[in-house]
C-alpha cells in the first residue's frame, strides 16, 4: 500500500512540475459577442465574416466597423526551475555527502554472523541438577 501511494504522489508531482513549466497560447475567435471557435497551441478559425480592407478612392468614403474580433490569452510557464550545480554552497555540500553516507550504510548487512559466547566453552556439568532436586518436566 504504501509502494503505491509513493507511486501515485511521484507521478502527481512529475505531472505538475510538467504543468507549471509549460507555456501555452488560447486563441478565441469572436463574432460580435458570441464565441465561434477556440484554439490551443494554433490560431483559431474565422467565421467567414471578416471585412475586406480596401482603400478608400475618396477622402470622405465611410468605412464599416468589423464586427469580429480575435482575442488571445497567453500563459507563460516558469522558468526558474534549473538548478546549477556550480552555486552549491559548502554547507549544502557537507549535508548531501553526509546524507549520501548514511542512506549508502543504512543497508549494508554484516559480512559475517557474529556471535558473543563463541569464544567462551560452555560451563561443565558435574552433577544433574534436575536428578538431584528431582523435578522433572513432564
Amino acid at each position: 500500500m504504501k509502494e503505491l501511494f509513493h507511486k501515485i504522489m511521484s507521478l502527481f508531482m512529475a505531472f505538475v512540475v510538467l504543468f507549471s513549466t509549460m507555456s501555452f497560447t488560447v486563441d478565441m475567435h469572436f463574432c460580435g459577442d458570441t464565441l465561434v471557435d477556440t484554439a490551443i497551441f494554433k490560431e483559431a478559425k474565422s467565421c467567414g465574416m471578416e471585412m475586406n480592407k480596401t482603400t478608400p478612392t475618396s477622402d470622405c468614403s465611410i468605412t464599416k466597423k468589423d464586427c469580429c474580433t480575435d482575442k488571445q490569452l497567453m500563459v507563460d510557464g516558469q522558468d526558474e526551475l534549473k538548478i546549477s550545480a556550480d552555486k552549491i554552497s559548502f554547507d549544502q555540500q557537507v549535508f548531501i555527502a553526509s546524507f549520501y553516507y548514511t542512506y549508502k550504510n543504512l543497508f549494508e548487512g554484516l559480512e559475517e554472523k557474529v556471535t558473543a559466547f563463541s569464544e567462551y566453552p560452555p560451563p561443565i556439568i558435574v552433577r544433574q541438577i534436575y536428578k538431584l532436586d528431582e523435578t522433572y518436566l513432564i
